[in-house]
């Protein structure tokens, strides 16, 4: 198997200095996924979310970030999911963009908890039918036998709502949302020479900003 040594990309693109980074986190955040959109990134909204189990080891996958409320991060999963058994026992976790296109990511650090219910209906009611169909569906993270049974569970779906203009939200389907306490910048520098930016989060509630070595 080909080994990946030489495997290396220059990072020329763009600069990270304190003289233009906002004092806000969620503002910077903010102003980088403008940035990422016009470079084309594909599904900037992608973000790497990891949590622990109950024996400390931890887990990573990806999920969507669909909106920031009150500069927390919200996504959406089933609720009988391990991602979601180990938030409830664990609320720590961390999220990372990465952003190859613009030579960037953000890592994020805080605590997930569960959105109102009434926020869970709303954005699931304004999800594609087949999306909804899907929640209905997925016994997400458990052991099915084959793709088979899958297609027959969305096939009983489907007729069970064929005649449901609005479907109801499964009670096991809903959001978290993710308060950060740590957020950190990279940009991509040459020769190896990143800039990192770390914001972190102070008890009266305003935002301190360090540079840390690459």
């Amino acid at each position: 198997m080909k080994n990946f040594e030489d495997k290396r990309k220059k990072y020329l693109k763009s600069a990270l200095l304190e003289s233009t980074a906002l004092e806000n986190p969620i503002e910077m955040f903010q102003r980088w996924m403008v940035d990422a959109i016009n470079d084309h990134v594909v599904e900037p909204n992608a973000m790497i979310l990891a949590t622990v189990d109950v024996f400390g080891a931890p887990e990573v996958r990806t999920v969507l970030l669909k909106e920031i409320v009150d500069g927390a991060f919200v996504f959406y999963t089933n609720y009988g999911s391990h991602k979601a058994q180990q938030i409830d026992s664990n609320p720590s976790v961390s999220l990372l963009f990465l952003w190859k296109e613009s030579e960037r990511q953000i890592r994020i650090s805080g605590h997930a908890k569960k959105v109102s219910e009434e926020k869970s209906t709303d954005y699931f009611q304004k999800r594609p039918r087949g999306s909804q169909i899907g929640a209905w569906v997925s016994p997400q993270s458990q052991e099915i036998e084959s793709r088979e049974e899958l297609e027959v569970r969305q096939s009983d779906v489907e007729k069970r709502f064929k005649d449901v203009e609005i479907l109801d939200r499964p009670d096991f389907w809903g959001g978290y949302q993710v308060v950060p306490q740590k957020v950190e910048f990279w940009q991509g520098r040459d020769n190896r020479l990143h800039d990192r930016l770390l914001y972190e989060l102070q008890e009266n509630q305003d935002w301190s900003i360090k540079r840390l070595a690459p």
